[in-house]
């Protein structure tokens, strides 16, 4: 698919090279006949300092000047279109919902931002913005779906309150891990039905990340039963959330760049974010000192690019290539920079105190009950929901049970040689 994308980028941008520029020429000649023909005393109001029209384009009634653009910091810059070239300029800004320090999963905005520049010759440029400089954290979807970006880089399940429907495009609790979810997003029917939902919006998706099956969490003191999660306050979002809350938790909707002090000051009792390196980067070790796995709640939790779908339409089908090809790029480098990353930084974070744990059995138990009773009364009034769960539940079914024989069996061999120190 990344190989065909490419290849439809490179005969569009090449495509320029084959037009007959005699022909052009020719035709731009008598274009400017006519017009001086028809221009007749108009050009007396030229030479008092009206506007000329480029060659080629339709002169302006002078009873209707062009107005002039609105200085509105917000706006979308203009795709502009430079005489002589086959291909506009167009400047695109994308609002991630992550702060910089988190370079691997705000560099996935980073990424797709290089590559895209690179393969259009610098002529379609995006800036990338972190959470917070354009607009905040959770507000860059409403910032795409009304056009002041073009583009943004989030998790879906930041918008949970919107439609639930949302969280599909992220994770939901005991949902597919990474592998799964771009099987069933490339070659099932994740795609065509996430966009059939996100059109609602205004929006067009593309898979842009993914960090893995998560860390469960930090926790400021031990959970050794069901019963130490009644009353506990915990930074977290989405179905996780939910599920929690049934558990006799008190979940709490908290940017990343915000959970340190809020751990710190103990205005939260525990907080997940993603794994080793990103949590350490963020220092949780230090306020927090029991880790706890696995996170349930986000099995394979996919990061996404959503562009403004009219900004989309009006971009020439080699710029879609392009946005296409990095945007598959930036998802398959993020999930094997994570699979480099987190190894050493799990290690560094025992030998500075961390404790890990296992959640516990009942807990676990509990947890897949009520996330089951959730779907069903969720599906049961929400179609959009229905439809998409249905599609993913069925696609995890059979294929747990396929990655359940062969990299299953390896996988506890293995750990069980590591237990053994072979």
């Amino acid at each position: 698919m990344l190989v065909k994308v490419i290849e439809t980028l490179r005969a569009g941008l090449s495509c320029r090279d084959n037009i007959p520029k005699v022909s052009i020429f020719k035709e731009k000649i008598m274009q400017r006949r006519e017009f001086i023909k028809k221009a007749g005393l108009g050009l007396a109001t030229v030479a008092a300092g009206a506007t000329v029209p480029a060659l080629g384009q339709s002169p302006a009634p002078a009873a209707a000047p062009a107005p002039a653009p609105a200085p509105a910091p917000a706006a979308p810059e203009p795709v502009s279109q430079p005489q002589g070239q086959g291909t506009p300029v167009v400047k695109w800004r994308i609002a991630s919902s992550f702060p910089k320090s988190l370079d691997t999963i705000y560099g996935g905005a980073e990424v797709l931002a290089k590559r895209i520049a690179e393969l259009t010759d610098g002529k379609f440029e995006i800036r990338v913005f972190a959470g917070g400089e354009l607009v905040p954290p959770f507000g860059v979807l409403d910032a795409v779906q009304q056009n002041t970006v073009e583009c943004c880089h989030t998790c879906g399940y930041y918008f949970h309150g919107k439609n639930k429907t949302f969280s599909i495009d992220t994770a939901i609790p005991f949902g597919l891990n990474a592998r799964q979810m771009n099987g069933w997003y490339y070659f099932g029917d994740g795609l065509t039905l996430t966009r059939e939902f996100f059109a609602k919006y205004n929006v067009i998706n593309f898979p842009g990340g993914n960090t893995g099956t998560q860390m469960g969490g930090w926790f400021r003191k031990e959970v050794k039963s069901l019963e130490d999660l009644k009353g506990l306050k915990m930074r977290i979002p989405g179905f996780g959330a939910e599920v929690f809350s049934t558990l006799g938790a008190v979940p709490q909707a908290i940017p990343g760049g915000e959970i340190y002090p809020a751990l710190e000051r103990g205005a939260i009792d525990a907080a997940e974010w993603v794994g080793p390196y990103d949590d350490e980067k963020l220092g949780f070790y230090k306020v927090a000192k029991f880790y706890y796995y696995p996170g349930w709640w986000e099995t394979g939790p996919q990061i996404s690019f959503y562009v403004n779908r009219e900004q989309w339409d009006k971009l020439p089908k080699t710029y879609q290539a392009a946005f296409e090809a990095a945007a598959m790029e930036a998802n398959l480098k993020m999930m094997a920079a994570y699979d480099a990353k987190n190894p050493t930084a799990i290690q560094r974070l025992v030998q500075n105190g961390t404790q890990l744990r296992r959640y516990p059995d009942d807990v676990l138990k509990a947890a897949y009950d009520s996330a089951q009773k959730i779907y069903a009364d969720e599906s049961a009034k929400n179609a959009d929901f229905k439809k998409l769960y249905d599609s993913l539940r069925a696609f995890q079914q059979i294929s747990d049970i396929w990655m359940g024989l062969p990299e299953g069996a390896l996988s506890n061999f293995m750990q069980a040689q590591l237990r053994v120190k072979k």
